[in-house]
């Protein structure tokens, strides 16, 4: 059911619309000025606003400007029974999705409404896919330790340098990987990703390098391995502390060549691939219990980065709230709710044993159990139960 907000200083035109509204599936609340119109509107969340011109207290002009500037994909109507060209011209400038003149044609405006939640809907959907797919996350933090890193990132995106990654599971390594690309001269080519922890031990070469068909009982079909795909682009390898020996001898080789062969053939195929590989082991450790190959780890480690843990950046934790907030808000099509300081101080305070995924999740269940504003008590009830 949609939400539509009338306001309007004329009851009778306010009752009329919200019966046939109601009528129509609607459901309707209703303001007698644009005070009460802008207060309805900052707390609650509206699909369309039909909003008058003159009224008392706050112009209808004026909650149009500010209705702009706090959420622009909401479509707000502007009604008038004293307008003139100049005046729909002048709303519309504004930011007004239409202009129709009193007394309504209802069936004119029932239209322009279903339009208008059309439009609403296309917009936040279309906002929502492009922030998930095609949008590198930011990297939030003005701690030492994330300035650090987006310096090292500056200095070693340009060039080809193979990159590992180091730090605790849900720190954002995946992250640092996303921006090294896209700051490189490969960001027009492909980025492919491959967890070595998901796959199995025995099927990791074939995803790796490829296969031919008939090479093994279930290669039906010929098939093109992450190397190949990330051709002239970047791999990422994440939790590589996982990979075989013998996938590892594989990868050291690739490495070394530039040249890679499918399982079940004999020929060579180059390949122009950068390397940005991820762990949470110590590799040195590993390569100590002959868990990982010395010489591969050094390939790989040309450049070191350690991403430190949320416990290690509290300070950052604020802004990453505040971040959360707002993706969380355009995702659920929502209102961003705000967070009382004292609510804040207790996330800081958390022991975050999953890191940065941990926190986003706990915020969006904070966003979906909470009131209007995060409190204290909200933070204690729905994330660390004492």
């Amino acid at each position: 059911m949609s939400n539509i907000l009338i306001i309007d200083d004329e009851r009778a035109i306010r009752k009329t619309l919200s019966e046939i509204l109601g009528y129509e599936g609607f459901k309707v609340d209703e303001a007698a000025d644009g005070e009460e119109g802008w207060k309805l509107f900052t707390e609650k969340n509206y699909d369309v606003v039909l909003c008058d011109i003159k009224m008392p207290k706050l112009d209808g002009l004026e909650f149009l400007t500010r209705a702009s500037e706090k959420l622009p994909d909401v479509p707000v109507i502007m009604i008038s029974g004293h307008g003139t060209i100049e005046t729909a011209v002048d709303a519309v400038k504004k930011g007004a999705y239409d202009y129709v003149a009193k007394p309504p044609d209802l069936n004119r405006l029932l239209i322009t409404i279903r339009n208008a939640l059309d439009k609403n809907k296309l917009s936040k959907e279309t906002r929502v896919l492009k922030r998930r797919v095609n949008r590198v996350q930011e990297m939030i933090g003005s701690s030492e330790p994330i300035s650090r890193i987006k310096e090292t990132i500056e200095k070693v995106a340009p060039t080809d340098a193979r990159v590992l990654v180091t730090g605790e599971n849900g720190v954002g390594k995946e992250l640092v990987a996303k921006w090294i690309h896209e700051k490189s001269s490969r960001a027009e080519g492909p980025l492919v990703e491959v967890n070595c922890a998901a796959i199995p031990g025995e099927l990791i070469e074939s995803e790796l390098f490829g296969h031919e068909k008939g090479s093994f009982t279930s290669a039906i079909k010929q098939r093109i391995g992450k190397f190949e795909q990330a051709n002239g682009g970047t791999l990422f390898l994440d939790e590589i502390g996982d990979m075989s020996l013998s996938a590892q001898a594989k990868v050291l080789r690739a490495l070394q060549e530039g040249k890679i062969t499918r399982v079940g053939a004999d020929k060579e195929i180059p390949v122009d691939v950068r390397v940005i590989a991820a762990t949470n082991k110590d590799l040195l450790k590993e390569t100590e219990a002959k868990n990982f190959r010395l010489d591969l780890y050094h390939r790989l480690s040309v450049i070191l980065i350690h991403v430190p843990s949320l416990n290690e950046r509290r300070n950052d934790i604020p802004l990453l709230v505040e971040k959360f907030l707002e993706d969380i808000a355009e995702d659920y099509g929502q209102a961003k709710k705000s967070i009382d300081p004292t609510a804040m101080k207790e996330l800081q305070e958390h022991n975050w044993t999953g890191n940065i995924r941990e926190l986003r999740n706990v915020v969006e269940r904070l966003v979906i159990l909470s009131g209007k504003i995060i409190t204290e008590a909200d933070v204690k009830s729905y994330v660390a139960p004492r």
